[in-house]
């Protein structure tokens, strides 16, 4: 990972004038810092693909893109990628494209494939200085919590961000401080179940609406709205079917972008902040050295 109080490097992203508004608030040393950092971003949902799209526009050097799913006509009200002319499309795919446009200094590279314990030597985690964690499925996400600890590899995780409106109660906690999620929840259990007693930070929510069950959605059935895949039992992990997918879930949840997205910025905020904090922290230290000397020489 980068120092953030080392010396800057010489990537010239920090002096591009698309970030130069960021910049006037971080400081050029933190911008480089950003430039030079690589981020790998496992779920480009309603959460990871608006973390992905801050982070691009925030001159974060290189990122990975990390998810096995299709863009569907139900992700329009909330994935950043999800548009009329995406539909079908990988989401891998159609979120490159679009982040490309942003930043094109950006190294982008796509995994389109799910996180589990028989792929994840494929993504080469440890080459990272940040993971984002914003899968849905409860297994792989303990799994990929599990082994970033093993890896000393700083993890932001989201928690869940269905059934909610209200982006003002969203909060960042140590995952054991969590309380009222569901999905904070089950990972607190699965985690005390395999001995983990490590720490990270995660965005989550009290909030908990009721589902207006009067609603159908059609999927996983006849009236299913997803796209046909192409490639039964390849790129989705070997979900083949999407109706099957669909229709192997318990149930389908609302959610609103206007929360998913502010969860997204939340996480995309953490890399930002851990250099500005760290930065800030050595300033505050080279000034308190400074005076102590001072003290010294005038006393000595």
């Amino acid at each position: 990972m980068p120092d953030p109080a080392g010396e800057a490097s010489n990537s010239p992203a920090a002096f591009l004038p698309q970030f130069q508004r960021l910049a006037l608030i971080t400081g050029a040393a933190v911008m480089e810092k950003l430039a030079g950092t690589r981020v790998i971003i496992f779920g480009l949902g309603g959460v990871g693909s608006w973390c992905a799209e801050a982070l691009a526009r925030s001159g974060i050097g290189s990122m990975a893109l990390v998810d096995s799913d299709f863009v569907c006509i139900t992700n329009i009200n909330r994935q950043v990628q999800a548009a009329g002319g995406t539909i079908g499309q990988p989401k891998t795919a159609a979120l490159k494209a679009r982040l490309a446009e942003i930043n094109p200094d950006c190294r982008i590279t796509t995994h389109e494939k799910a996180f589990s314990r028989d792929t994840a030597d494929g993504f080469r985690i440890e080459t990272y200085d940040f993971v984002i964690d914003a899968i849905d499925s409860l297994g792989p996400k303990l799994d990929l919590i599990e082994l970033c600890d093993t890896l000393g590899k700083k993890l932001f995780s989201s928690m869940g961000m269905a059934q909610k409106l209200d982006p003002s109660l969203l909060r960042t906690a140590d995952i054991w401080e969590t309380a009222a999620c569901p999905l904070a929840r089950l990972v607190r259990a699965g985690l005390r179940k395999r001995g983990f007693t490590g720490h990270f930070t995660v965005v989550y929510s009290r909030e908990r609406l009721p589902l207006h069950t009067e609603i159908s959605t059609g999927c996983g059935g006849a009236g299913c709205l997803c796209p046909p895949r192409n490639d039964p039992g390849g790129a989705d992990g070997g979900a083949g079917n999407s109706r099957d997918w669909c229709a192997s879930k318990k149930v389908i949840n609302g959610s609103a972008v206007t929360v998913t997205a502010a969860a997204g910025m939340i996480l995309a905020s953490l890399v930002i902040r851990y250099f500005t904090e760290e930065a800030a922290a050595g300033s505050q230290a080279r000034s308190l050295k400074g005076r102590q000397t001072d003290l010294s020489s005038r006393t000595g």
